[in-house]
C-alpha cells in the first residue's frame, strides 16, 4: 500500500532555508498528479495548521504565515513531493506532516521536526 515518507528537517537558524521531501512509495502511478499533495505542521501545544497545497493540476495554495517564503513543488517521476521554506522564523518551528488525498481516501507521513533558532 501507499505510504508517505517525510524528510529534510533539522535545526536551521533564522534567516535559513530547509527542503522538505515527501516520498509516495508503493505506487507506480505519477502518484502527486493524481492526488491533492499538501504540508501541515503542528508545534507543541498547539493545533495541527494548513501549510501548503497543490492539486492535481498543479494549482498551489498558501497559508498567509508562510505566502512569499515557502513553494510547495512535485517531481512527477519519482513521486516526491517537497516543500521549499526560506526565510524561516522561529515560529516555523514545528513537526511537518506531508499528506495527499483523492475523494473517500487520505494518505499522512509520520512528520519531520524543523526547529529554527533565534
Amino acid at each position: 500500500q501507499v505510504q508517505l515518507v517525510e524528510s529534510g528537517g533539522g535545526l536551521v537558524q533564522t534567516g535559513g532555508s530547509l527542503r522538505l521531501s515527501c516520498v509516495a512509495s508503493g505506487s507506480s502511478l505519477s502518484f502527486f498528479s493524481f492526488n491533492t499533495g499538501g504540508w501541515y505542521r503542528q508545534a507543541p501545544g498547539q493545533q495541527r495548521e494548513l501549510v501548503a497545497t497543490i492539486s492535481r493540476a498543479g494549482i498551489t495554495d498558501y497559508a498567509d504565515s508562510v505566502k512569499g517564503r515557502f513553494t510547495i513543488f512535485r517531481d512527477n517521476p519519482k513521486n516526491t513531493l517537497y516543500l521549499q521554506m526560506n526565510k524561516l522564523k522561529p515560529e516555523d518551528t514545528a513537526v511537518y506532516y506531508c499528506s495527499a488525498g483523492r475523494l473517500g481516501t487520505n494518505y499522512w507521513g509520520k512528520g519531520t521536526l524543523v526547529t529554527v533558532s533565534s
